[in-house]
């Protein structure tokens, strides 16, 4: 029993490369996009939605890095991403008002509940210097950010992979122009955990340990 210790560092130093060459996840998708600040200065219902390159499900997340430069005391920069399951009907929209006071909402819409604001703060609540994170998965729901903080926890939207998305910043077409120049930057990193063939290593090594430990309780017997 003496050697057992030694025996079990072997064992993972013999299986840790194996598995680290399968570390790379099938599934994994990662896009940035650049959103100009001439498409923040269209009303809803002139904003095209765009489709992505590839659809980010089961577990993704987006960050968003807000680098506008607003010229409307009262515009926005609202930014929508549409659900690939529910099409046309499902969507998350985070909302980022000028400085100095910083608006941010989020809200959701679903065919179950409609839309509604899970979490609104209208002073503060994002930050020029920070990106604000959104993360789902499929179990543990939507989390928010907002760089400084998380603002909100865990809320069940059921399934949603994102596939498209929109962005607008005025309430009417007379209105001013919401902003004048800069960028939105947003990164999508998406993956399905499961498919990952390393997170299967723990397991593996736990049999060959328990394996190693009942030979050895075998040979003692014996002996």
């Amino acid at each position: 029993m003496k050697y057992l210790l030694a025996l079990i560092l072997l064992v993972g130093f013999i299986i840790t490369p194996a598995f680290a060459q399968e570390i790379k996840n099938p599934t994994l998708i990662i896009e940035s996009i650049e959103i100009p600040a001439e498409e923040f200065n269209r009303v809803l219902r002139d904003a095209p939605i765009i489709p992505l390159e590839g659809i980010h499900g089961v577990s993704w997340q987006v960050t968003i890095d807000n680098n506008l430069i607003y010229s409307n005391p009262d515009g926005n920069a609202v930014f929508k991403l549409y659900n690939s399951i529910l099409p046309g009907t499902d969507f998350i929209e985070i909302g980022m008002g000028p400085q100095p006071d910083n608006k941010l909402w989020v809200a959701v819409q679903t065919q179950k509940e409609g839309y509604v604001v899970i979490h609104k703060n209208l002073d503060r609540g994002w930050y020029p210097d920070a990106k604000v994170i959104m993360t789902y998965t499929d179990r543990a729901g939507l989390t928010v950010n907002n760089g400084v903080r998380i603002v909100v926890t865990n809320v069940d939207i059921g399934l949603f992979a994102i596939d498209s998305y929109s962005v607008h910043g005025k309430d009417g077409s007379t209105d001013p122009p919401a902003v004048n120049s800069g960028s939105m930057e947003i990164e999508f990193l998406s993956g399905d955990p499961a498919k990952n063939k390393f997170s299967m290593y723990p397991f593996v090594l736990a049999v060959a340990i328990f394996i190693i430990v009942a030979v050895l309780l075998l040979s003692k017997k014996r002996s």
